[in-house]
Order: C-alpha cells, then structure tokens, then sequence
C-alpha cells in the first residue's frame, strides 16, 4: 500500500492520479496502434504543414496582402513630378517588407508565441511567468505545476536575474511595463476599427475608375452597407464561412502577383532597379521633408503584420513561414513592382494606381476578388480584437462582457456581441466621417507604428528572461527594429492632424477604460486581503453568537486564494447562521493560455473536519471561458467529492504524513489554526493547499450531531456519518451562492482626478458589466447577494 502512495504522489506532482490509471490500462495493441499513428504523422508532415501554410492565409495574412489597394496612393497623395520618386517609393517598400514582417516578425517575433498565441497580452503572460510582475499578487506555487506553465529558472549572477530583479524591485515598474501591454491593447483595438474601414473603402472605390462620373457618397453608402453586413455576421464565427478565406486570398496574392508581372514587362522593367538600396539615398536627399512626411504612406505597406502575430492561434508557426515566404512575401513584391512600373508611364493615375494598373480584360473579376479579400483582412482584424478583449479581460484590465465561443473545434474564435457594436459604429462613423482614404491611411499608420514599437520593447524583455540570448543579440534585434520604427514614427507625427488624432482619440478612451477597471480591481482585492478573518476568529464560532448550522451547502464566492474573506465575517454577523457545508470558490486566471480541464480545480479543507469548510480554487487561463453550457456547480462538487475520497485514502495509509510533502506550504496559504492553548492543531486541521487538481481528493467518516458546532469547536455525535453521505444530503438540501456586492468610493480627502475615476468612471462601469452570477449561470432563486462599502 506504501508504495501505491507513493505512485500517487509522483503522478499528483504532473496533475491527475486517475488520467494515470487510464494510460496503464490502455492494451498494449492499441499503444501500438498509437506509435504505428505517430509514425504515420511524422511521415506525412510535409503534406500536413503544407496544408495547415494554405490554411493560414485565410486567417494570417488577409491584411497584410490587401495593402496595394492604397500605398502608393497615401505615399503621393498629389502628383509624381520626377518618375525616380516611384523607384525610391518602390525601394523603401521593398525594404520595409523584408525588415519588419519577414525578418522580425515572421522569423523572431512569432517564435515568441505562448504556447501558440500570440499578441501583447501573450507577451505579457510570458513575462508574468518569469517575473513577479503581476499587479494582484493572487498566484500560488501549485500554479507553477501546471502542465502549461512552463518557465525557466536563472542563474543567481546572469544578466535575467539581475532584469528580473530590477523589475520586481519597483511596483512603478511592474506598473509601467502593464500601461506599455495596455497602450498596444488599445492600439490594437483602433487597428480593428480602421482595417475595415480602409480596406473596404479602398476596394469599394474601384467602382469610380469605371465609372467615373458617380458620386462619391455612392462608394461610402457601398461600404457602409458592407460593412454593416460584416459586422452583423460575426455571430456566426469564421468557422462557419472560414473555409472559403484561404482560397480568396490565396486566388488574391496569385492575382495581385500575376498582374505585377504582367506589368513589369508591359511598362516599365527598369524599376526593378528599386532592390539597389541606393534609391532609398537618392529618394530622400531628392524630396527632403516631403520624402521624409512620406513614410507615413510607405508604412502602410507593412500594416497587418500585426495581426499576423495575434492571429497565430491555430497555426504552428513553421506553417506560418512557409506560407509568408512562398506565397505571401514574393507576389507582394511583384504586386508593388507592377504599379511601380505602371507609375512610370502614368504619373497621373496614382489616386487609382491598383485598379487602373489592372489589365481590362480581367478588371471586374479582380474587382469581386479584391473586395471579397477587403472583407477576409477585417474578418480577421475584428477576430484579432475580440481576442485581444479576451485576454484583457482575463488579466483583469477590461469590464467584464457577454463572451460567446462560435466553434467547438477551436477554442480562440470567439465573439464579443458588445464590442462589436462599438467597432462597427466607430468603422462607419471613420468611414463617413473621412470620406478619403489619405486621412483614414495616416490615422492607421499611426496605430500601426505604436503597436509594433510596444512589441519591440516587449520583445527585449521576452529575448532576456525567457529566451536568454546573450546581450550583443538583444541589442542588435532591439537597435535595427526601434531605427526603423522609430523612423516610421516621427512621419506619422506630421500627420496627426491630418487624421493621425483618431486612433489616438480611441486609444486614450479605451485606455481610460482599462486601466481605472484594472485599479478597481487591485484595489478591491487588496482590501479583501487586508480585512480577511483569521481562523482563530472562525474557531471562536460558537454559542455565544447565537450561530446556527441550517441544511444545505453555502456556495461563497471570493477572490481570495489564501484565507477567510470579509464577506464571510459581514454575513454571519449581520445573519448568525451557516450551512451544514461552506465551500468558499475562488474563480482565478492564470498567466497562461488554457488550464486543462483535469487540473484546473484546488480542493483544501478549512478549518477542523467537524467544521464542513472546503476552498475550492478554480483556474482558467487566458483563452478559457465560462460556458453556459458548463455545469460549473457540478464540477465543483465532483473534485470536492473527489478530494474528500482521496483524503479518507491518505489517512488510512501508514505512511499518510508523506502527504504533506507535495502539498506545499507557503506563507499565503498557510493558515494558523490555533487552539485555546495557542498551539497549531496539526492533527485535526490541514495546512495546506493541496497540490492536486480538482481530480484530487480527502476524507474517511466523521461524527456528526444535528450539525452544531459547539464552543470548543469538536462536533459532538451519536450517530457516525460517511462524509460523502452528508455532503451528497446537504447538497440535496439545496446550493445556495453567496456572492458579495462590493461598491468603491474614493475616500473624502482623495484627490479630484481619483474621485472621478473611482466614483464616477469605475462605478458606472461597474454598473453597465456583466454580473458575476450571470458568468457563473448561477439560478436568480438560488442567488444571495451581500453588499459592502469600502473607501480607497
């Protein structure tokens, strides 16, 4: 039996003892079967990654490829007066598409992934697991044993532990690098809201070269109706539609790049003279401030290698390469070189360069082509949005909002019905409001260059902590990428007033929004942690406060994963009567991108066994979503029951001390239980927060009388109960969820700024979110809400 428990042991340190059991009793054919399987993957990888690089374009690349639609129209949005200009404009392109989206991002950035996402917020779960960075310090070591939760440890001397230090030294710091993640966040979101209103606008005005004599409104009314009609289909998911993506951009980017070489060779070969970086010299000793200010256009050009790394959820980034630089990379090139080349003969044409390049013959198809490709990159930018929400909204930086999951085959593709609505407004109203696709290019340039100048500084971090690369190669990747965007920036400043103001305007708003929503949030745990009850307080429950046990299990909610909360203490106070069973849940997220099902919940027992006190710790990571077709409740129970099991097998082993060398002890999660002499009563009380999942289990038969707890705090009985027997009666009793309704203020002395921001801005946004009891579907008629007042 000894060694049974320590097999136990050993398997609850890597997540589940039964997921184990299983394994061993598979048959020998079928783990054979398996290995012949693996075989078979490894054989056919070729075909598979190829398959999964043509899928990728659908979802990847749609932004990036619908560029030509309109830089060479914001790079000169007059005339060309010497037709050298196009080659230089042709050159920096060129150059800015092998710089930023091939050598930083398709090779360095996307290996960056948190275990396949990507985005500021997976960049910012990857530090977080390196460095104690995280504002709500609500982590515990049994987190770090999950089997996504992967880290490194560091040398006492190396260059990371001495960064890591540094970051952890200041809580400025930690508060600074979290409005850095917040700042490309918010960029992000302006670059959901712009993408589709330039990329349909400028596909839209291919209607005008034919014709010429319509009224512009005509092409805004077009759009607008497009992309009323796009946002009103993101209810149904991509993967409902996302099999048609890949074939339109793949036919796109073989279009694009076969009208390109058709006129290279029809117009004008020689500006393929443009690969000689000598242009780019000539380009800006030529125009001076004007060539400089037009880099603004140029950089549209890379816009979309953003969402390149956000949207690598389901892709593995190998496949992501192969598709960049056999499809993407090459017939971009060919693309901007082919209306380079019509440029050269038709300096005239350049407000309408794409479609005026496009030979007649084929013009309305590629016309279709080009809009139906207009409308994959916003798919893809809107999808990138509402993931990006999602993370926020796991860290605790975003309101909490309506999250539905549209597939059951793909965890990341979600939609959020709220901020929809609000893209969708905010699109439109750019969209009529501009009415010119030169003001609407500057205000996307500008959300562009901030977002990839956040992950450049993000990156620096990630190259020193988790990768580790020596110094000279941080300095190098960090040294050429802030040249080059730096460079793009300062352009895109002599263009904020030209519309460059917009997606400033949107970013400080849901910047606002974020960051006083975060410290509400820190500042509401903090004073849950700061007024939390001591269990001597619990021990002293007796019959002088007149407290009553009454049928049925008490469901209490907190944010605590350490510790009796106050709403406990304000309940009973207020209402001297508990259920039979209290069980207090902690609903927490993780710096990581899933938590699987079979490790996500932490079971400890509170207090003495006669007591009935459980914690339950439920963890989720980034991508995790409460479903309302989880039964949430009933998982609950489960792992309770289950720990309860388990701690009845421990106890009976001669040898169940062992079993609080895996539970691990630390100083949050330690609670001094302490008798009337003042002494620790190990031997009835566990100390410890049990390392094991919600698979994980505990206790044999107590005794049990009427449910009472009697001063001394032993339960005295005549009648032996199975444990189990009674939590399964108590749970037939009825569940009841007692969650707490806690309202901030700003304290009257406070300064003015923070009154506004806790009293008006976080309340109303209190107001307006999702209710806690509606994201756990807990039953109206089993919900019991306990208000409080705090002053910050």
């Amino acid at each position: 039996m000894a060694s049974r428990v320590d097999d136990d042991q050993d398997t609850e340190n890597r997540g589940s003892m039964w997921v184990l059991d299983q394994k061993l009793d598979q048959p020998m054919d079928e783990e054979a079967g398996r290995l012949r399987n693996m075989y078979r993957e490894k054989k056919f990888s070729v075909l598979l990654l190829l398959r999964l690089a043509f899928q990728s374009l659908g979802v990847v690349f749609g932004d990036l490829g619908t560029s030509p639609l309109y830089v060479f129209y914001n790079t000169f949005p007059g005339t060309i007066d010497d037709p050298e200009d196009v080659i230089g404009a042709l050159s920096l392109i060129i150059y800015s598409l092998t710089l930023v989206p091939l050598l930083k991002y398709v090779i360095v950035v996307c290996k960056a992934n948190d275990n396949g996402q990507g985005g500021t917020f997976a960049l910012y779960s990857l530090l977080c697991r390196h460095a104690k960075v995280k504002i709500i310090p609500n982590q515990h070591r049994t987190d770090e044993e999950l089997t996504t939760y992967s880290r490194s440890t560091f040398r006492e001397q190396s260059y990371a532990a001495k960064t890591k230090r540094w970051l952890e030294e200041r809580p400025f710091r930690k508060t600074a690098l979290l409005l850095l993640v917040l700042v490309g966040t918010c960029m992000v979101i302006g670059d959901g809201i712009l993408t589709p209103a330039i990329s349909v606008l400028s596909a839209v005005g291919g209607i005008k070269v034919r014709g010429p004599s319509m009224n512009p409104d005509v092409v805004i009314l077009v759009a607008a109706v497009i992309l009323v009609g796009l946002f009103s289909m993101q209810h149904y998911g991509t993967d409902k539609v996302g099999w048609l993506f890949a074939p339109i951009v793949l036919l796109w980017f073989l279009l694009i790049g076969g009208i390109g070489i058709y006129n290279i060779w029809k117009y004008d070969s020689k500006v393929l003279k443009a690969f000689s970086p000598v242009y780019i010299y000539r380009y800006f000793r030529r125009n001076g401030k004007d060539g400089w200010t037009s880099l603004g256009g140029i950089m549209l050009s890379i816009t979309g290698t953003e969402a390149l790394f956000a949207d690598l959820a389901h892709f593995p980034v190998l496949a992501v390469q192969i598709a960049f630089v056999l499809v993407v990379f090459p017939c971009l090139l060919l693309a901007y070189s082919g209306q380079a080349a019509y440029l050269m003969q038709n300096h005239d044409h350049v407000n309408d360069a794409f479609y005026r390049s496009i030979p007649v013959s084929i013009y309305w198809p590629v016309f279709l082509v080009a809009t139906a490709a207009a409308i994959v990159a916003s798919q893809a930018t809107i999808s990138a949005t509402f993931s990006i929400i999602k993370q926020a909204l796991a860290h605790g930086c975003f309101p909490r909002v309506k999250v539905v999951h549209t597939s059951k085959n793909f965890l990341g593709q979600i939609y959020v019905p709220d901020i929809n609505w609000i893209l969708m407004v905010l699109c439109i109203a750019v969209t009529a409001g501009f009415k010119n696709q030169n003001q609407i290019g500057n205000a996307y340039g500008t959300a562009v260059v901030v977002v990839m100048l956040v992950t450049t500084l993000l990156m620096t971090l990630i190259m020193i902590l988790v990768w580790r690369c020596h110094w000279i190669l941080v300095v190098i990747f960090t040294g050429l990428s802030l040249v080059v965007e730096l460079t793009y920036f300062s352009a895109v400043l002599f263009k904020v007033d030209q519309g460059g103001w917009v997606p400033l305007v949107i970013a400080a708003a849901f910047l606002v929004i974020m960051f006083v929503w975060h410290y509400g949030t820190v500042k509401r745990y903090e004073f849950e942690m700061h007024s939390k009850v001591s269990m001597a307080w619990i021990l002293g429950l007796g019959p002088s406060l007149g407290l009553v046990r009454v049928p049925g299990i008490g469901l209490v909610y907190t944010e605590l994963a350490s510790g009796v909360p106050h709403i406990f203490s304000h309940f009973i106070t207020n209402l001297p009567a508990i259920h039979s069973v209290v069980v207090f849940v902690c609903v927490k997220y993780l710096p990581v991108y899933t938590v699987p099902e079979e490790e996500r919940f932490l079971v400890k027992r509170i207090g003495p066994k006669n007591f009935h006190m459980f914690r339950c710790v439920a963890r989720y990571g980034y991508k995790d979503l409460h479903k309302k077709d989880d039964d949430f409740e009933k998982k609950l129970f489960d792992n309770l029951f289950m720990f309860v099991r388990l701690e009845a097998m421990m106890e009976g082993c001669s040898d169940s001390d062992e079993y609080s060398i895996y539970a691990q002890q630390t100083e949050q999660s330690r609670e001094g239980l302490l008798n009337n002499n003042g002494h620790t009563t190990s031997s009835s009380v566990d100390l410890t927060f049990s390392s094991v999942d919600s698979i994980v289990p505990v206790k044999s038969p107590i005794h049990v009388n009427n449910n009472t707890v009697g001063s001394s705090g032993q339960v005295s009985s005549h009648t032996e109960v199975d444990e189990l027997e009674f939590l399964n009666s108590c749970r037939d009793a009825g569940v009841v969820h007692i969650l707490g309704n806690t309202v901030v203020r700003a304290r009257r002395e406070s300064r003015f700024y923070k009154k506004i921001a806790v009293d008006y801005i976080y309340a109303f946004l209190r107001k307006i979110c999702r209710e806690n009891s509606v994201i756990f579907n807990v039953p109206h008629e089993s919900l019991l809400n306990v208000g409080q007042i705090f002053f910050v």
